[in-house]
């Protein structure tokens, strides 16, 4: 037998382990490629996103090479959010693997829920954690905004082989721009003023400012969001400096009124210029696209204040250029969310799953 697992420290090179993202996506007409020196920094032992969390970068090697892996993640912090002292919930984050691997990746995701057990896990989420996200389930040809998962087909036959169950779904929305639209997001923008509320772009705050109140609304306003673990400032400060030179500052807001926030957007431009494409592929418009992200504080929720916000981002990313914009992925059953989506002229444009893996029942 040629297969073996190996078990790697995040404190030794883990060029080869991220960059095997890159290998699997290969073959995609188009493709995001892997951001190492972030996924780095991220993975850190010394840095934010690594405290109250244990990290257990898994690979396995048929030949020597590198044919899937994923990283197990223990997070204290999610499960004292979640108040799971007793019913612990483990993740495996990362998680990629080559066709035609079906027995390798039974291999990694059994060697990474043993482990998760041992740290007193009752069960495992692959597709939803610490920097990761879902598994698109139809839109497999479309380059999604670059935050998103950009996933092969044969993921979902080897997760559910592996013992994981669907456990929540998710859709990604598109919006085509349109005079109407634009019109919309200029009255909800209005409507707003005349309601009180102040829209100030993050650029327009001092940076000694910027983080603190940010963290908080955030925290705030997402707290019972499905699956989402609170961030600290360490955390979002890192997430604004690698961002700021992508436009975030000048694409997010805060909701302001009386001097308090009310809401904020974090919006990141398009950036497909660092999409990898194969030869005599190019990218469709409606490709370009976004990654957003909204939040208003309960006080100030139906009051318009989630329109004014998204169309605030919009009409700068419009007038930067852009064609088609996305509202990003929502909850299956986050129907106010949904409604603003379809509020803001977006239709659905994609499907994702997450899975889970109860342990006692493998």
């Amino acid at each position: 037998m040629t297969m073996r697992i190996e078990a790697l420290d995040c404190k030794q090179d883990l060029t080869e382990f991220l960059g095997f993202h890159d290998r699997v996506f290969d073959a995609l007409p188009a493709s995001w490629p892997s951001f190492v020196d972030f996924e780095r920094a991220a993975l850190d032992p010394d840095g934010p996103f690594a405290r109250e969390r244990l990290l257990r970068p898994m690979v396995v090697r048929d030949r020597g090479e590198i044919v899937a892996r994923a990283i197990a993640v223990m997070d204290a912090r999610y499960n004292r959010h979640w108040g799971h002292t007793h019913d612990r919930l483990g993740h495996l984050i990362f998680f990629e693997a080559l066709p035609d691997t079906r027995d390798a990746v039974r291999l990694l995701l059994d060697a990474g829920c043993e482990w998760l057990a041992t740290q007193g896990a009752v069960a495992a989420r692959v597709g939803f954690g610490l920097l990761d996200l879902p598994f698109v389930i139809d839109a497999y040809e479309s380059l999604p905004p670059f935050i998103l998962r950009h996933n092969p087909p044969h993921y979902h036959g080897f997760l559910k082989d592996a013992g994981f169950e669907t456990e929540k779904g998710f859709v990604d929305y598109k919006i085509r721009v349109t005079p109407e639209l634009i019109a919309r997001y200029e009255s909800a923008l209005e409507a707003a003023r005349r309601g009180g509320f102040e829209v100030v772009p993050l650029r327009d705050v001092p940076p000694a400012k910027r983080v603190k109140p940010f963290t908080e609304t955030w925290n705030e306003t997402f707290s019972a969001h499905w699956g989402l673990t609170p961030y600290d400032e360490a955390e979002v400060a890192l997430l604004l400096t690698i961002q700021e030179p992508m436009g975030v500052l000048d694409t997010s807001a805060f909701a302001m009124s009386d001097g308090e926030i009310a809401g904020l957007i974090w919006v990141l431009p398009e950036l497909s210029a660092f999409a990898r494409l194969r030869p005599g592929r190019v990218l469709r418009d409606d490709e370009k696209l976004n990654f957003l992200g909204i939040g208003v504080r309960q006080a100030a929720r139906g009051r318009g204040v989630n329109l004014a916000l998204a169309g605030f981002s919009f009409l700068e990313l419009i007038r930067r250029g852009a064609t088609y914009l996305s509202y990003t992925f929502v909850l299956d059953d986050n129907w106010p969310s949904r409604r603003t989506a379809e509020k803001l002229g977006a239709t659905v444009c994609a499907s994702y799953l997450a899975y889970r893996r109860n342990f006692r029942h493998a």
